[in-house]
C-alpha cells in the first residue's frame, strides 16, 4: 500500500536536512507542511527550502501563493489530497514535512469542512479587533454563537476572530460545521517526530534567527510592512521586527525577542504533538533507526 511518510518536529529541528536525505534514498518529491512557507514573498524568515534544495528535490507548496492570498488548513488537506493521487501513481512513498501542527492534522485526520470566509468580512474584522479590541469580538461571538464561545480558547485570538468570521459570512453557527469525525484514508501514514535536547534545540534556534539577519530577514520585512495588518504576517519574526519599525523597542530588543518567541513556539509544537501516540520519535542524527523503520513496513 502506498505510504505519507510525515516527518515533523519543532522549528529548527533539522527537518529540512532529513528529508532531502530521505527524498533522495526513496527517489520522491517533499510536500512542505508549513502554513508561512507557502508565501513566496517571505522565504528567509519562515526558513523556506532554498532554491539549492529545491533543485535537488521536487518540493511542493514553497513559495506557491502571494502572501495576500487567504489560504488555511481545510484546503491546504483538498489540494494535498488532491496531490497524492497523482503522485502516488508513479511512486510508493511521498514525503510530507512541516512544523505547522493543524496542516498535518488535516491531511493525516482529515478536518472539517469550514467554509471560505468572504474577504470583506475578513477586513471588517480585522478592523474591529484592531479599533475594539478581542473583548469586542468574544462578546459578538457570545451572541453569534454561545455554544463554542463556551469552549473557545478566548485567549487565541485567531480561533475568536475565526469563529466570527465564520458566523457572518455563512449566517450559521460556527459550531453547526464542527463534527470533529476522523477520516479515512487510501494510503498509510507513518509519522517520524524529530526532537534534540532542549539546549541544543534552542542554540540551533538562536544560531538561525542570527543567520536569517546576515541573509536579510530585516529587509525581507521591511518589504512586506506596508501589509503588516495579514494575517500571515502575524508570526514569529515578523511581528517583532514591525513593532521595531513602529520605534516600540531597538533592533537589539527585537532580535533578542525573536529568540525568546521562537523558542516559545517551539515548546508549544512539541507539546501538540507529545499527544500524538501514533508518533515515532527520533534524533534527527539517527538516520539508520529512521531508515529501518520505513524499510519494516
Amino acid at each position: 500500500m502506498k505510504t505519507l511518510l510525515v516527518v515533523l518536529g519543532p522549528t529548527g529541528v533539522g527537518k529540512t536536512s532529513l528529508c532531502l536525505e530521505l527524498a533522495e534514498r526513496y527517489d520522491t518529491p517533499i510536500i512542505n507542511a508549513d502554513s508561512r512557507q507557502i508565501f513566496k514573498e517571505i522565504p528567509i524568515g519562515t526558513a523556506a527550502p532554498t532554491l539549492e534544495q529545491q533543485r535537488r528535490v521536487k518540493h511542493y507548496f514553497v513559495g506557491s501563493h502571494n502572501i495576500d492570498d487567504y489560504y488555511n488548513a481545510s484546503m491546504f488537506e483538498n489540494d494535498v489530497i488532491d496531490l497524492l493521487e497523482v503522485i502516488f501513481k508513479d511512486k510508493d512513498k511521498v514525503i510530507m514535512s512541516g512544523g505547522s501542527m493543524m496542516y498535518i492534522d488535516a491531511v493525516c485526520n482529515g478536518i472539517d469542512d469550514i467554509p471560505s470566509v468572504d474577504n470583506s468580512v475578513r477586513k471588517q474584522m480585522q478592523q474591529k479587533y484592531e479599533k475594539e479590541g478581542l473583548d469586542a469580538i468574544m462578546k459578538e461571538l457570545e451572541t453569534l454563537d454561545p455554544e463554542y464561545a463556551l469552549i473557545v480558547d478566548r485567549k487565541n485570538h485567531k480561533r475568536v476572530i475565526h469563529a466570527l468570521e465564520i458566523c457572518l459570512s455563512t449566517g450559521n453557527t460556527y459550531t453547526s460545521f464542527r463534527k470533529n469525525v476522523k477520516k479515512t484514508r487510501n494510503f498509510n501514514i507513518l509519522k517520524i517526530g524529530l526532537n534534540r535536547n532542549r539546549e541544543e534545540l534552542y542554540e540551533r534556534i538562536d544560531r538561525r534567527v542570527d543567520k536569517m539577519f546576515e541573509e536579510g530577514l530585516l529587509e525581507e520585512a521591511k518589504g512586506v510592512y506596508p501589509l503588516k495588518q495579514l494575517n500571515s504576517l502575524n508570526t514569529v519574526g515578523y511581528k517583532e521586527l514591525f513593532d521595531y519599525l513602529d520605534g516600540k523597542f531597538s533592533l537589539e530588543e527585537a532580535i533578542f525577542k525573536i529568540k525568546c518567541n521562537t523558542h516559545k513556539y517551539c515548546r508549544k509544537q512539541l507539546t501538540w504533538f507529545k499527544h500524538d501516540q501514533n508518533i515515532h520519535w527520533f534524533s534527527p542524527d539517527d538516520i539508520n533507526g529512521i531508515v529501518n523503520l520505513i524499510d519494516s513496513l
